[in-house]
């Protein structure tokens, strides 16, 4: 149970101070911010902040130093917020639905995989925030009106309502913008392709630190098997606080299933060897440094990133769509997600503490798994196509130059495999 398995791509370590996903805080942040409601909601609290304090600097004679401010009466600032509100409700409401139209349609033609790129995109969601800010903020201000009797009109309340009015339809047009150019299939593959390569490069850090050849693991003893607490995907371990609970308390943990897994409910998780009984709560110590979710996603899962590419060219390559210059595309950023793969050997997934003792072993997708993936579903559904076997055989044409000798058997290999698919075909 001990022995770990090969891979390409380790655990990312985070350079340059970026921490995400190796902290238990960091990764609850990213969590707490993740949902599309989340940066929204935000700007509506600013809002209502806002729309209870600027009424009162209104009284303090701030606004008789600041010029071009709101020149009306109680019943012209009435007028004006009521019809922001209205406004900024109706187009929200009909801007983001004719969105969620267009996203819908681009799932279905791409993948439902690359729905959520767009959910999580900022631009996205500063802008819905924006929106939703006007309503709330002019909804806020009307509301001090309402009880305002006979005190002055709140000048610079009412004026920085029409400064979020212009902020609203700047950020529609920014949005108009982007929204059309992320359909797009060139960028789809772009930014799927970006976040994994980002991914990868994330991960060098902590692959310099991982030995290239099997390390020593004594036998520790005592074995306690830790369960997995809800069903879900492994998504993302955070490395440091496992290795060094390890190191505090002297046990090697020992992770059984790689990144992107779907564990069921009550089902072993890890084995913490060299466990005495009683000393430390192991299932509460993974539970907090282990994230089971719902979904997977590109926090630490390299295969996900070429999963959703392949989804993508598995789509285009239906006869319903039969769009193999897509699919050559998807290939292209395969290509390079490839070699930059291939060019290193695969470390083994032991990660050790100060004085070189394995504290943790974890399960990883090796190369020639991530190249299965990466090519045969590709080329079982292409293989009709005068275009795709063409250019998935140029593809590892070009990675058998670089890549080490390790990696060279299993694309040599692929190769043979294609050219019996040609030969059936």
């Amino acid at each position: 149970m001990s022995t770990p398995q090969s891979r390409p791509t380790p655990v990312p370590a985070a350079p340059d101070g970026d921490q995400a996903g190796r902290s238990w805080v960091s990764r609850q942040a990213r969590r707490a911010v993740r949902p599309f409601w989340v940066v929204p909601a935000l700007w509506s609290v600013g809002a209502i902040g806002l729309g209870l304090l600027v009424p009162r600097l209104d009284a303090t004679g701030l606004a008789d130093l600041l010029p071009f401010l709101f020149p009306g009466d109680v019943e012209g600032a009435r007028s004006v917020l009521s019809s922001i509100a209205g406004a900024m409700i109706t187009v929200t409401g009909l801007v983001f639905s004719n969105t969620m139209v267009v996203l819908q349609l681009a799932s279905s033609q791409f993948s439902p995989r690359v729905l959520q790129t767009f959910l999580q995109d900022r631009v996205t969601q500063h802008t819905l925030g924006v929106f939703t800010a006007t309503f709330v903020y002019a909804l806020t201000v009307l509301r001090s009106l309402a009880d305002a009797g006979d005190d002055p009109v709140p000048q610079l309340a009412v004026t920085l309502a029409f400064a979020l009015v212009v902020a609203a339809v700047a950020m529609f047009l920014l949005f108009i913008n982007h929204i059309t150019a992320s359909v797009g299939i060139s960028n789809i593959l772009h930014r799927s392709a970006r976040e994994t390569r980002d991914l990868l490069q994330r991960g060098r850090g902590a692959r310099r630190e991982m030995p290239e050849s099997r390390p020593e693991m004594p036998d520790l003893g005592h074995q306690h098997v830790v369960l997995a607490r809800v069903s879900g995907y492994l998504d993302a371990l955070d490395v440091d606080q496992l290795c060094a609970r390890a190191e505090q308390h002297g046990v090697r943990l020992e992770m059984l299933h790689p990144l992107g897994t779907f564990l069921v409910e009550s089902r072993p998780l890890a084995v913490v060897h060299g466990a005495r009984p009683g000393e430390v709560d192991w299932d509460r110590v993974l539970r907090r440094h282990v994230d089971l979710a719902s979904e997977r996603s590109l926090q630490q899962d390299i295969a996900f990133g070429l999963r959703r590419l392949v989804d993508i060219a598995e789509r285009a390559l239906s006869p319903g769509i039969n769009d193999p210059t897509t699919a050559v595309q998807v290939v292209d950023q395969l290509h390079d997600l490839l070699h930059r793969l291939a060019v290193e050997p695969d470390p083994w997934p032991v990660h050790v503490d100060g004085e070189g003792t394995p504290r943790l072993v974890t399960r990883e997708t090796t190369f020639e798994q991530l190249l299965d993936l990466a090519v045969d579903e590709i080329a079982h559904w292409g293989h009709d196509s005068l275009q795709v076997p063409r250019r998935l055989r140029a593809m590892l044409d070009d990675l058998l130059v670089d890549a080490t000798p390790e990696h060279r058997t299993a694309l040599q290999a692929k190769q043979s495999q294609l050219a019996a698919l040609d030969t059936a075909g």
